[in-house]
């Protein structure tokens, strides 16, 4: 188990969403930084992967997702966390633990997002077959065009932000009378898309951090190419078709204040290896 000194002030609240991955989780909690929260969010799990991760990590905060699909997974962790910076981080061995501090470093010197990405220098994947490349090549720059935003690769999960912008980004609430056990639009693995439009609605400063995908431990992905890709493509037009009705906030004013201890480090001398800022694009998106 790591250290990561360097964040011990903002809190770090890291959330796993978890289905069926016991035996993943034997290698993965041991793997995480020591910081202010573990949220491990089960999704109905039938083989023992809440007590696993009890056994493992037992300072582990293990709750039950409301809903199915990675998507509810991820909100309802968000609502449970207590941290400043909230962290996403897939429990299939996939993502790699040691480049926590990068994305916490990015979100210290100024970022209000920090956004992993396999396509810029410096990151790569492991596991990724040529056809989800193309597939993510395509929803990406589609995206791009609809969005004016210049992200490098759009359905990445492995993301950072500050704890207090999530309100705005008007996720589907894990408490929905009567939704129990079902999954609505949001629910999916189209989160990762519908956080970045978001993202770009609100005009956050992002930040796109380079991480290398690693090949998944045990088990199979619970993703679906076709039919995931589909529902992130709808989602991408949804958000295009949509946006228009929400309400905008004027460009002058500024999305989200700084917290005290925020405010005091965004000046600070801080870098992130190969990071380009997507400010400018998310900025002018629309």
């Amino acid at each position: 188990m790591s250290n990561v000194s360097n964040i011990s002030s903002p809190r770090v609240s890291i959330i796993v969403p978890v289905r069926n991955e016991a035996k993943n989780l034997e290698i993965v909690l041991p793997l995480l930084p020591d910081v202010h929260e573990i949220i491990v969010v089960d999704g109905h799990s039938v083989d023992g992967s809440a007590e696993v991760a009890r056994r493992v990590r037992p300072s582990v905060d293990v709750i039950t997702q409301t809903r199915k699909g990675k998507g509810n997974a991820l909100v309802c962790g968000f609502e449970r966390a207590t941290g400043d910076i909230i962290v996403m981080f897939d429990a299939d061995g996939s993502a790699d633990a040691d480049e926590i501090p990068r994305f916490v470093d990015a979100l210290i010197a100024g970022a209000d997002v920090a956004k992993g990405s396999r396509f810029t220098a410096g990151g790569g994947s492991e596991d990724i077959t040529f056809h989800r490349q193309l597939g993510n090549k395509f929803l990406n720059v589609l995206t791009n065009v609809l969005l004016g935003t210049k992200y490098s690769d759009l359905c990445y999960g492995y993301n950072a932000f500050w704890r207090r912008i999530v309100p705005a980004l008007d996720l589907p609430s894990p408490d929905i009378a009567g939704a129990q056990g079902e999954m609505l639009w949001g629910d999916g693995f189209e989160i990762e898309t519908l956080l970045n439009c978001r993202f770009a609605e609100n005009r956050l400063t992002v930040v796109e951090v380079p991480s290398v995908e690693l090949l998944r431990i045990h088990g199979e992905s619970n993703l679906n190419a076709v039919s995931d890709g589909l529902r992130v493509l709808r989602t991408v037009l949804d958000e295009r078709l949509n946006r228009w009705g929400r309400k905008r906030r004027p460009a002058t004013t500024p999305v989200f204040p700084a917290p005290a201890h925020d405010a005091a480090t965004r000046g600070a001398n801080r870098s992130v290896a190969a990071a380009p800022v997507l400010e400018e694009s998310v900025k002018t998106a629309g």
